[in-house]
């Protein structure tokens, strides 16, 4: 009788957690957490970019009808303060930025009960030890050439996040390339690798992706949806609405809108 009625208990309170998740996308204004967690010591790169892009998402929010909160403490990671948000966003995030398991594995029952991950330029450098995250942002980061002009084409030019950019344009930024990439990636934005300085080229990506290197993608994972670009390494980019309605038409497109 006694471990019939836990399994019971355990039954019930599952219900209740399925329950507190689904709610979210009931919610009338999306709630999205901005985690900016960088990890810090020596040989550790923390992007200067971070109060420009956070503000830029503030200001996204407010005229977009979403409300954002923004932390860098990996204690958010519990489902009781997840289950609020429709999407988490790692802004320019890099290296170790979660501290335990435990927080890992709400994170992951965040994405798999249906939630949106968007990242944004450095975020795939961060949790370089965790496969599992890979497969969600869609690859680790490798390297990057110097900063540099570069073509970047529109690989989906009907995506919620790419339909307001022409079909190519100039950008300047680190290229980024990432290695250990899931399959079934949507591609949205592609690099030209053509005229681009890298005196390491050939290594890696070589000829695998072409003569283009994808930028910027998105995917369902596991439940959840997962969108990604790598664009973004200057402060001055946030002012830039080529950039700044792109992340928009990631954040809506990971909780769910399509147009």
């Amino acid at each position: 009788m006694i471990a019939t009625a836990k399994k019971t208990q355990a039954i019930f309170l599952g219900i209740l957690v399925l329950f507190a998740w689904n709610t979210r996308a009931a919610d009338p204004v999306p709630q999205v957490l901005v985690y900016n967690r960088n990890e810090v010591g020596k040989g550790k790169y923390v992007h200067d970019n971070i109060a420009a892009s956070t503000a830029a998402l503030q200001k996204l929010a407010t005229e977009n009808g979403f409300a954002i909160d923004i932390s860098e403490d990996p204690g958010v990671f519990t489902d009781a303060r997840l289950r609020r948000y429709r999407v988490i966003v790692f802004n320019n995030t890099n290296n170790e930025i979660l501290d335990s398991e435990e927080q890992k594995a709400a994170f992951q029952r965040f994405i798999r009960s249906g939630g949106g991950f968007v990242g944004i330029h450095s975020a795939t450098g961060s949790m370089r030890q965790w496969p599992w995250f890979w497969s969600l942002i869609g690859g680790k980061f490798l390297r990057h050439p110097k900063m540099q002009p570069f073509t970047v084409r529109v690989k989906d030019a009907n995506d919620i996040s790419t339909k307001h950019l022409p079909a190519s344009f100039e950008w300047t930024d680190e290229f980024y390339y990432v290695d250990n990439m899931a399959t079934g990636l949507h591609i949205l934005l592609a690099g030209d690798l053509t005229s681009l300085d890298d005196p390491k080229k050939s290594e890696y990506p070589g000829t695998k992706f072409g003569n283009e290197f994808p930028l910027a993608w998105r995917h369902e994972f596991e439940g959840g949806r997962a969108w990604y670009t790598a664009l973004g390494h200057k402060k001055e980019h946030y002012s830039d609405a080529r950039l700044t309605q792109h992340i928009l038409g990631g954040i809506r497109w990971a909780w769910g809108e399509k147009e």
